[in-house]
């Protein structure tokens, strides 16, 4: 998938725990891993918000793009 997660890039630079943030945007840990380790099939706009509110960064802060056709180069 061409949508890359870097949510675990963005909790080490702000010195937060999977725990922590989940509790803090209201989901279930189980729902937090998902997003962290890039299996989600999508994200609600609300929850992307609640993770941008609470580590202070810009949905480009979580979210990139990865072009799959520069691999292939």
């Amino acid at each position: 998938m061409p949508i890359i997660v870097n949510l675990d890039v963005m909790m080490a630079k702000r010195k937060i725990s999977s725990g922590e943030l989940a509790e803090r945007i209201e989901i279930t840990p189980a729902n937090l891993s998902i997003l962290k380790n890039n299996k989600a099939k999508a994200i609600r706009f609300s929850t992307l918000e609640a993770i941008c509110r609470e580590l202070k960064c810009q949905p480009g802060d979580v979210l990139a793009f990865e072009d799959s056709d520069d691999e292939e180069e």
